[in-house]
């Protein structure tokens, strides 16, 4: 089984992921954005969102079916992903591999997001690059809330002002009951 924490960046998908781990020990955490990172250092990325590479994509879905069908265990999957073609095309792969998926999705209002953001240091001593990268966050936060009426039918949507204590209720009640995509 995938638990997909989606939502803009500064929603608090990591952090949520965070609180899962101590609850859900048995539980792998798979942050897809490090393929992403690995395919950076080999190919050029056009757009700048290694998102936009079918090859991250495969290689997304192709890495989440051999950790569930090697190691048997719960994946945590804290990346934002809101191109409903793109989150068709993974959750399709992972389905299709008989891997069941609760996908859940914060909403957070803009204001936060942006405070978030602001908040948040992104590289050691680097300033102009922390700047760079939190433009580039909130230059997607328009998108992301956008993408909330295009998502999979089957997505669960949470409040994402909640404590991560209480988001992480919610996440293991409804995991718990069943309701996966897929499986």
């Amino acid at each position: 089984m995938i638990v997909w924490v989606n939502g803009a960046f500064g929603s608090g998908k990591s952090t949520l992921v965070d609180e899962l781990r101590p609850r859900w020990p048995e539980a792998l955490v798979y942050d897809p954005e490090m393929i992403g990172f690995v395919l950076r250092e080999i190919v050029e990325v056009p757009t700048g969102d290694f998102q936009d590479l079918r090859l991250w994509r495969r290689q997304v879905a192709d890495l989440a079916v051999g950790l569930v069908e090697e190691y048997h265990r719960p994946i945590l999957v804290p990346m934002t992903l809101v191109n409903s073609g793109y989150a068709d095309e993974i959750f399709n792969a992972l389905e299709d591999a008989g891997i069941g998926v609760h996908h859940f999705f914060l909403k957070v209002p803009r204001e936060v997001l942006e405070k978030r953001i602001e908040g948040r240091s992104f590289t050691l001593d680097n300033p102009e690059e922390d700047e760079r990268v939190r433009r580039w966050c909130k230059d997607r936060i328009e998108s992301c809330m956008a993408a909330v009426d295009a998502l999979p039918s089957d997505t669960v949507f949470l409040d994402g002002e909640l404590t991560p204590q209480e988001l992480a209720d919610q996440v293991l009640v409804r995991v718990r009951s069943g309701g996966t995509r897929g499986a």
